[in-house]
């Protein structure tokens, strides 16, 4: 094949996978046999599968091993490390000791660092912060840690770097169709599939340790290499659960999440039978109909029957767009005063603080506006 055409062949194959990212849910549509030629025209066929030096999106982006840094930190030794692995280090290294208390349970600590992942790895909104270019380092906890600047390769390998510096089994998976990764976490011999790019800014637990069955939803591997994940005890849902006595109360108790902003639901039944979980399934579509009409704003719905054993089930009802609260400028009173007379004297007007509060709102949702656009 010509060097043009091995160039269309590229250019084909990273715009299926960019579909692939943006509609998960039109992934499938995409033949496995299709991208397989496309691979094989631009050289990027492999036979064997294996963790790290794995190009996502047609090599944009690398999973790495980061052991070099993970084994520094327990060893108690930075010695032989690069001056951009040791200020990883340090940074990976404050966070733990922010969020990370010794008498946590590995469960526990997982946990914190999913927790802190999802809510705090947001853009810096300072005045005097401007955004960087840093692409190049997006796909890594550099990048990650010191710019909250992230893809999914991003977030996979940095939740891995600090799982394996707490000394817990951490791998970091890709997809059949290499344009998405997230984690493996192994707890008490057991794996679970942890996918933290798909929660960002939710902190859902959707994706908070899933067995295979729970992750093959949304996600496809290679079952031959990765380990397989059958745990449950540790699945956020199934630890969570509360019991349900009549399901004719699940509208109510759902009125009751969107009202107090509950990302996740989750309601244990000892036992349903398949036409009482068609009654809940009419139900759930009745009330994400309602959701959808806008009464709660911009949000959205999403359920799963987690199946525990026998007639047991779990049902994950996952609630999306609650609006994070923003921080409030920190500006002092005697500050508050002093502007207010400063732009007093140099207009002639009357201007109390409260206008000001509201015009600094409206330029915030403005840039976010144009931020996202």
């Amino acid at each position: 094949m010509t060097t043009e055409k091995k160039k269309i062949a590229a250019v084909l194959l990273a715009a299926i996978l960019l579909v692939g990212v943006i509609f998960s849910a039109a992934a499938s549509l995409v033949t496995v046999r299709a991208v397989s030629d496309l691979k094989a025209a631009i050289g990027l066929t492999t036979d064997e599968t294996q963790e790290d030096d794995v190009p996502i999106m047609n090599g944009q982006f690398w999973i790495r091993s980061t052991k070099t840094i993970s084994d520094a930190y327990r060893s108690g030794s930075d010695a032989g490390l690069s001056a951009k692995d040791k200020e990883t280090l340090e940074m990976a290294s404050a966070v733990l000791e922010e969020i990370i208390t010794e008498d946590m349970t590995p469960y526990e600590k997982e946990k914190a660092v999913y927790d802190w992942m999802t809510t705090e790895l947001t853009y810096d909104t300072g005045v005097l912060q401007v955004i960087p270019q840093t692409s190049e380092d997006c796909d890594n906890p550099y990048g990650v840690l010191k710019y909250h600047n992230a893809v999914c390769v991003g977030y996979a390998t940095t939740f891995r770097l600090f799982l394996q510096m707490l000394d817990i089994e951490c791998m970091v998976v890709h997809n059949t169709e290499l344009y998405h990764s997230w984690n493996l976490v192994k707890l008490d011999d057991d794996w679970y599939h942890v996918d933290i790019y798909s929660d960002q800014g939710a902190a859902s637990y959707a994706n908070f340790n899933m067995s295979d069955e729970m992750a093959s939803q949304g996600h496809e591997w290679d079952r031959d290499f990765f380990p397989a994940a059958e745990g449950l005890t540790y699945n956020y849902a199934i630890q969570n659960k509360e019991g349900i006595e009549d399901i004719y109360q699940i509208p109510a108790r759902l009125r009751q999440a969107l009202e107090e902003q509950q990302g996740l639901v989750a309601l244990g039944f000892d036992a349903i039978d398949e036409p009482h979980a068609q009654i809940v399934e009419a139900m759930l579509s009745g009330i994400q109909s309602f959701v959808d009409s806008g009464d709660y704003g911009p949000l959205w719905m999403d359920w799963s029957w987690l199946h525990v054993t026998g007639s047991e089930y779990v049902l994950a009802v996952h609630i999306y767009g609650f609006e994070q609260e923003e921080p409030a400028p920190d500006i002092s009173e005697e500050d508050q005063a002093k502007i207010e007379a400063a732009i007093d004297e140099a207009f002639g007007v009357d201007m109390d603080w409260s206008s000001i509060e509201d015009a600094m709102e409206n330029d915030t949702d403005m840039v976010e506006a144009e931020a996202v656009g």
